[in-house]
């Protein structure tokens, strides 16, 4: 079995790597050729903490494991760790024999980021030229690295509750060449991307504040009961996910959908949109939003990657089991 330490991902998995893992994943799950198993997320009710894991099988990239972790809200305060905590581990699926475990803390942030980016390279306006930015926590940054790669942004506005987090965000797009911008929310109206990526559990995000033919990836959402943006949003926007199943039960799309404003069978997988079998965006004026709540596939996708760049490059670490 090899085993791959989280202190060699960063030099093991790029952004253009974890993309192309992500988006060839949802391809296969639209496709028909991977699913995902049921997610199991609970309260440990010691410590705050959530606690879970997510699976599946990908039939087409013969890839089989789960990812065990969760989010411990007072580790950064007590312990000087990241709240995420979470590790993969792969499978062989002939056998069932452990192939592999994988560091998951900077995979997660990066597959998270892959997938809003995936959404905006297939959905977004190709003249898309204002970036919008909701919450500014640990996977902001990396949402905002993504992002900036899929169209030739010229500014980044961003609101958070907490204004003077945002720095983190203005340091990022300074980088890159772009201007920033903090705006309160109805600045978010000038906006033709907009990434979503809090912990909310009520709508920050209102109709009001988005305009025709702006794309939405909303992030944040991953549990029951969380919300990111108005339900009145999806209602006036074509809706796309991840995956439909999670989308309606711990994703953004769960409440218009418990509330009947618009129905399970309106949502469509991405994968539809990148394997041709779906349009997607069909006019400049057109409200998309992808509905993105991480998908147990994304993980195995990464972390398969990563391994096979870890024993090619020799840093993979193999120990009898």
């Amino acid at each position: 079995m090899w085993i791959v330490p989280e202190r060699v991902i960063a030099d093991l998995m790029t952004r253009e790597a974890a993309f192309d893992a992500v988006e060839q994943v949802f391809a296969a799950m639209a496709a028909g050729a991977a699913r995902n198993f049921p997610v199991v997320r609970e309260a440990l009710g010691h410590e705050d903490a959530l606690y879970g894991f997510k699976g599946g099988f990908d039939g087409a990239g013969q890839v089989l494991g789960l990812k065990a972790g969760g989010y411990w809200p007072h580790n950064m305060d007590r312990r000087g760790l990241i709240n995420h905590q979470s590790t993969v581990f792969l499978f062989d699926p002939d056998t069932g024999q452990p192939t592999a475990m994988v560091g998951g803390n900077l995979l997660t942030a990066l597959r998270t980021a892959a997938a809003s980016s995936v959404s905006i390279r297939h959905l977004a306006r190709p003249d898309a030229r204002v970036l919008g930015m909701i919450g500014a926590g640990h996977q902001a940054t990396f949402q905002l690295r993504a992002a900036l790669e899929q169209r030739p942004f010229e500014k980044v506005i961003a609101w958070n509750r907490s204004a003077t987090r945002l720095d983190s965000l203005r340091v990022v797009a300074e980088e890159a060449g772009v201007p920033f911008e903090s705006v309160p929310l109805e600045g978010m109206r000038e906006a033709d991307v907009i990434v979503t990526i809090t912990s909310s559990f009520a709508p920050t995000l209102m109709a009001e504040h988005v305009s025709p033919g702006c794309h939405l990836a909303c992030m944040g959402t991953d549990t029951k009961g969380k919300q990111e943006v108005e339900t009145a949003l999806l209602m006036r926007a074509t809706v796309f996910t991840d995956e439909v199943a999670q989308s309606v039960t711990i994703g953004e799309a769960q409440h218009a959908v418990a509330q009947g404003l618009i129905a399970q069978t309106d949502i469509i997988e991405i994968g539809a949109v990148i394997n041709g079998t779906h349009p997607g965006r069909v006019s400049d004026t057109q409200i998309t939003l992808f509905d993105g709540t991480g998908v147990g596939l994304q993980d195995l996708a990464a972390a398969s990657a990563v391994v096979d760049r870890a024993i090619a490059q020799g840093i993979a670490i193999e120990v009898e089991f």
